[in-house]
């Protein structure tokens, strides 16, 4: 968003673009705390909207549109003592569980209680674990869903990762080739990126410790929405027509992300009138 979108929305539009990078749940309780006021949200993960969503959660929001999808990789550094074992993985001759449970290896992941990813990657060893036969996989690799060891907070993971201090992490796949990090891809049955494998996501799940909220695995979608706290909503529709744009998704399709269609969850009414148009020709994506 700061490096390809930004630039090229003040160049298409002559508005500018400021955003702030965090897990989010966590810029989702932000906006509720009043700690931020929003022109845009964007979520990896449209059930987080629902958080701002009815008069409990302080009608924040009451729409929200598909934009993009991704998948979960493993990000190394290259530099890491383990870096061979994760070429040896690229080549086929060894497995990605293999290495990470090696001893002395700094694995980084985000807090699930406050980013998606970190529930996401939670999903994946879980379901790695079935999709391997490997009993235990997830306690091997994880330990407990809140090892304190391995979680680091969500705009921090990659800067660590490239200094050094962690061998390798769980991303998302348009993460690492922003951040030109090498990674290793997995197969589409755990890396929660195929939208036709949903039913098979599901069956990975977390229980939130606090809330005692049951999640399940689903696909990695993004989604963006304009929240009632917008103070330009002039500039908010253009962010989002931009961003839905031709321009606006061959940039993010050049960064990793992947298409998706742009279908609309909640009160479809409150969605601007210009940007109907790109739910009305979405059968021609």
């Amino acid at each position: 968003m700061e490096n390809r979108i930004a630039p090229a929305f003040k160049a298409s539009t002559d508005y500018t673009f400021e955003g702030e990078a965090k897990g989010s749940l966590a810029l989702a309780n932000e906006i509720k705390g009043h700690l931020h006021r929003p022109d845009i949200f964007i979520s990896a993960a449209p059930v987080v909207n629902k958080e701002l969503m009815g008069t409990t959660n302080g009608n924040y929001v009451s729409w929200y549109m598909n934009f993009a999808r991704s998948e979960m990789v493993i990000g190394y550094n290259p530099q890491s003592h383990f870096s061979t074992d994760f070429q040896a993985v690229a080549h086929g001759s060894k497995l990605w569980y293999q290495v990470l449970e090696e001893p002395g290896l700094h694995l980084g992941r985000t807090d699930p209680l406050l980013d998606p990813k970190g529930q996401a990657t939670l999903y994946l060893c879980q379901l790695a674990e079935h999709y391997y036969n490997q009993s235990g996989l997830d306690q091997k690799i994880l330990g407990a869903d809140e090892n304190v060891s391995q979680i680091f907070p969500e705009e921090e993971l990659v800067a660590r990762l490239g200094t050094g201090q962690l061998d390798a992490g769980f991303f998302y796949i348009n993460e690492a080739k922003a951040a030109h990090i090498p990674f290793l891809t997995l197969p589409d049955q755990i890396n929660l990126g195929n939208p036709s494998l949903a039913a098979t996501y599901t069956t990975a799940q977390w229980t939130n410790p606090q809330t005692k909220q049951m999640s399940k695995g689903s696909p990695i979608v993004f989604t963006i929405t304009i929240p009632r706290t917008s103070q330009d909503m002039a500039g908010s529709v253009a962010f989002a027509t931009f961003l839905l744009s031709p321009q606006g998704q061959s940039i993010l399709l050049k960064n990793g992300l992947l298409s998706t269609p742009f279908t609309i969850s909640g009160t479809a009414k409150d969605v601007p009138q210009s940007l109907q148009i790109f739910i009305q020709s979405e059968g021609d994506r």
